[in-house]
């Protein structure tokens, strides 16, 4: 089959592709990136048209296996007894696993990297950016209140990605061989590698400074098959940009199995963990952690902890249940409603789709009359959490009228549901278990929507809501 040489242009950035140069890419906006590329494409036969020639090809056809006659193997998961942790993975660290925790600078990624390699036995650490005794003391701090694996911890500066892929693969020494790779005395790799960061780490075999979007995508790739071909779990720290995205480029998110954000304002004190991405387990789980100096502490209560320091009653603050993957956790919303000095009223919202916030006031001023063309809202989700499921339509729409009309909602008062178009309540799912958080954390009245064959709870007040009216008439009066 004869092949033709095509010349084409990629952006180093994007990897979108030209047909001819330019100087700046179209797609990411980036100049400079565009480079030639060749490519080669076969004439005479195609499976889009034309006649199908006979293949001539050198390589052996790919074996293939039935589904049935594959032999499943239970995967024996590295507990990190971080419960929080195990539980955003999916129930602890697969072996053989590529993993990216990213998040802002300052947000606590090695911190959490610290303690995961302090929990994990023959942990290897590997740090392109603090020297190994600035490692040591970031740890020395988080020994002393928890029981640690640190006799079998090791430390390392290195930047090459070929020289780590080397010191991972510990082959076995030859006679008289002094070695240098995991372990002086060790005849197999570690259980677990942490490369703290991906940013300056470089491929000898490719050009570029450390943190190009080549290097990132080389490095990765090459961590990606030392990982699979030694089945020893990695885990890769990323930063993420002013813009809010991870640092290089956004195929390094399809080359890893997992996507780990560390996410929160370093000024407060909680800190949420969550997976975009988890190719061994669910990406609906959560991780609540408080900073402290001794470092990230579980939070047991998220409830409890997320409602502490909870006042009396003052206008415009409701509380509302959220499921966070598998459990409920009760967070307070809380609205300001302010006479706009200017011709479009403002909207702002912290932990809640702004979007959505829009609609929610369309239907509250469409359906009760309330005039909130006139007025600014501003919507808070306290604690640092994202309410961003429907549940917490009906808290955001309490939250608003009771704001704009200057009237308290009873301290002891929890609701949720979904608000549509029309004004209606409808139901959201796990209503009993948001009912039963709800009773749990002491509340004694719930405003949900009506619900069939709801279990009465000892001691909580059930009140059904049909519409936003019913809100602004009945509960906000």
């Amino acid at each position: 089959m004869k092949k033709e040489n095509n010349t084409t242009f990629s952006c180093s950035n994007c990897d979108a592709q030209y047909q001819k140069w330019t100087g700046r890419c179209l797609e990411c906006g980036k100049w400079g990136t565009i480079g030639e590329v060749e490519s080669y494409s076969a004439k005479g036969g195609s499976a889009f048209g034309g006649k199908v020639q006979k293949s001539t090809s050198k390589y052996e056809p790919t074996k293939t296996i039935g589904l049935s006659e594959i032999v499943g193997n239970d995967v024996q998961r590295l507990k990190t007894n971080i419960e929080e942790l195990d539980r955003v993975l999916g129930g602890g660290v697969v072996p053989g696993s590529l993993i990216l925790l990213s998040g802002d600078p300052g947000i606590g990624k090695s911190t959490l990297a610290i303690q995961l390699a302090t929990a994990i036995s023959n942990t290897l650490y590997i740090s392109g950016e603090e020297s190994v005794e600035q490692i040591k003391m970031r740890s020395n701090r988080i020994v002393e209140t928890r029981h640690c694996l640190v006799s079998t911890l090791r430390l390392a500066n290195e930047t090459c990605v070929e020289s780590i892929v080397a010191t991972i693969q510990v082959p076995p020494p030859a006679k008289g061989e002094v070695r240098r790779g995991f372990g002086a005395s060790s005849t197999e790799g570690p259980s677990l590698v942490i490369i703290d960061s991906i940013q300056t780490i470089f491929s000898a075999e490719v050009e570029g400074e450390p943190g190009n979007p080549n290097q990132i995508k080389a490095c990765t790739a090459k961590l990606l098959e030392c990982a699979k071909t030694n089945n020893i779990a990695i885990v890769l720290i990323g930063h993420v940009t002013k813009d809010g995205v991870l640092s290089g480029p956004k195929t390094m998110e399809h080359l890893v199995d997992t996507v780990l954000y560390l996410e929160g304002d370093k000024f407060h004190q909680f800190r949420i963990l969550r997976a975009v991405k988890n190719r061994f387990g669910s990406t609906d789980e959560v991780g609540i952690f408080e900073m402290k100096h001794n470092g990230l502490i579980e939070v047991k209560n998220p409830s409890q902890a997320f409602l502490e320091g909870r006042g009396e009653p003052v206008p415009g603050g409701v509380v509302t249940c959220v499921i966070q993957g598998s459990r409920p956790i009760l967070v307070e919303i809380q609205a300001l409603v302010t006479k706009t000095n200017f011709g479009y009223p403002q909207r702002r919202a912290s932990g809640f789709d702004l979007n959505r916030l829009q609609v929610l006031i369309g239907v509250l001023s469409k359906r009760t009359g309330l005039p909130l063309e006139s007025y600014d809202v501003f919507l808070n989700v306290v604690g640092g959490l994202k309410a961003d499921e429907p549940a917490a339509d009906m808290a955001v729409i309490m939250a608003i009228a009771s704001a704009i009309k200057n009237k308290t909602i009873p301290k002891n008062l929890a609701t949720f549901g979904e608000v549509g178009l029309g004004g209606e309540v409808r139901n959201v799912m796990h209503s009993e278990r948001r009912l039963n958080e709800i009773k749990k954390m002491g509340f004694e009245i719930a405003v949900i929507p009506q619900v069939k064959n709801v279990t009465k709870i000892p001691g909580l007040k059930i009140a059904h809501i049909e519409n936003v009216k019913d809100v602004v008439e009945k509960i906000v009066k």
